[in-house]
């Protein structure tokens, strides 16, 4: 943690959405990182959700949960469409209105000096407000995924902040100036970092004593999502069931509720909410199951291997590319993989590389980064004008 900044006020609006967990932790984290550092925030959070009209969120949020749910295909072709920066792509264009009244009012009352994005949408909505009534501030975007999609891609954000090197060489790629790029990571709970510095094997015993976990035993973390929309849960611990040896699997925030039940050699705890997640994921082996941004980045600041099946179409799926491709996870495309990348992830020697791999690409201070990237911007001679331009109402 910077140090530095204890006694700086910053009007701040949070902007995130309500289409997984991820978009909020992410916004969560770094207002830990702004106390961390002495910043005191005057302003507000919100979702950008609750700014669209009824007939605007049916074709936006409620149809991007009915793709997840029963037409996953139906969202990879919305993906592949509005990645293409074409005259045609009028879908991503929309984008940059929707909700757009109820934002101008917040935008006016607050007067923030800068408004902080962890999802595309509301960013290039801030741009049109901007242009439309002379208000300054500061327009930074946190992007939560591995992959630079051009909805991530935004031109008019003054502070674009990614998750690696490779991510940054995207975003030029696709027209961002270099000045507006940052490489902070995605940002995750400081609760990561304190994990880190722990000593792993005694909190290890800690836990396996305090939820009766059978020593020796490998543990297994399945991430699902926050929303019910993993569809192929029961898949995978089946397969988890017939590897073949025996091991423990924990599912945070189960839909079954909390008990513990037994799938052929899996041991498969159903944990309900859980504000210990960084004490669980440290503590496994492996983590199988989605592969979203949040998770990866927590997964990989931690140094645990990840296999991942049946991601969501698109951002997920070049997730998990990244991991493989890093040497920090394993992808099983069909569900008859499952068995023997985990078996595989489990073995002493593989585990050592895949951990190594992801140790390499995880950045625990992530959201230290942002917090210092976005008051080093502040502290360009802008921090005492923006958000003061009054302009038409």
């Amino acid at each position: 943690m910077s140090g530095g900044e204890t006694g700086r006020t910053l009007r701040a609006l949070f902007m995130s959405v309500s289409l997984g967990a991820g978009h909020d932790q992410a916004q969560q984290a770094v207002k830990q990182a702004f106390a961390e550092r002495g910043v005191e925030l005057l302003g507000a959070e919100h979702d950008s959700v609750e700014y669209l009209s009824t007939f605007e969120r049916s074709f936006t949020v409620d149809l991007y949960e009915f793709e997840l749910r029963y037409a996953p295909w139906l969202y990879r072709g919305f993906y592949w469409l509005t990645d293409q920066d074409q005259p045609w792509n009028i879908i991503s264009r929309m984008f940059t209105w929707l909700g757009m009244g109820a934002f101008k009012d917040e935008l006016r009352e607050l007067r923030p000096e800068v408004v902080i994005n962890s999802f595309w949408a509301p960013a290039a909505v801030c741009d049109t407000l901007r242009a439309q009534t002379g208000q300054r501030f500061l327009n930074c975007l946190i992007v939560t995924d591995y992959r630079a999609h051009l909805h991530w891609a935004r031109r008019e954000t003054d502070l674009l902040m990614v998750a690696s090197e490779e991510t940054r060489r995207q975003m030029l790629e696709r027209g961002v100036r270099p000045e507006q790029v940052e490489v902070t990571g995605i940002p995750i709970s400081p609760a990561f970092r304190e994990v880190l510095a722990a000593d792993r094997w005694a909190l290890r015993a800690e836990l396996f004593s305090e939820m009766s976990l059978r020593p020796g035993v490998p543990l297994l973390l399945l991430s699902g999502g926050g929303r019910g929309h993993y569809a192929a849960a029961a898949d995978v611990l089946t397969e988890l069931g017939n590897l073949g040896r025996a091991v423990q699997v924990l599912v945070p925030a189960s839909r079954q509720g909390e008990g513990t039940e037994t799938i052929g050699g899996a041991t498969v705890h159903h944990l309900g909410f859980r504000r210990d997640l960084p004490r669980l994921l440290a503590a496994s082996d492996l983590v199988v199951g989605k592969a979203g941004g949040l998770t990866v980045a927590e997964a990989t600041a931690l140094g645990v291997p990840l296999v991942i099946y049946a991601p969501i179409p698109g951002q997920e799926e070049h997730n998990a590319d990244f991991l493989e491709r890093h040497g920090a996870g394993l992808w099983a495309r069909a569900r008859h993989d499952v068995r023997p990348l985990v078996l595989r992830a489990l073995d002493p020697a593989e585990h050592a590389r895949l951990s190594a791999g992801a140790r390499a690409v995880g950045i625990p201070d992530a959201a230290d980064r942002v917090a210092g990237a976005i008051l080093r911007r502040l502290g360009d001679g802008l921090g005492d004008e923006l958000g003061d331009s009054r302009g038409p109402a």
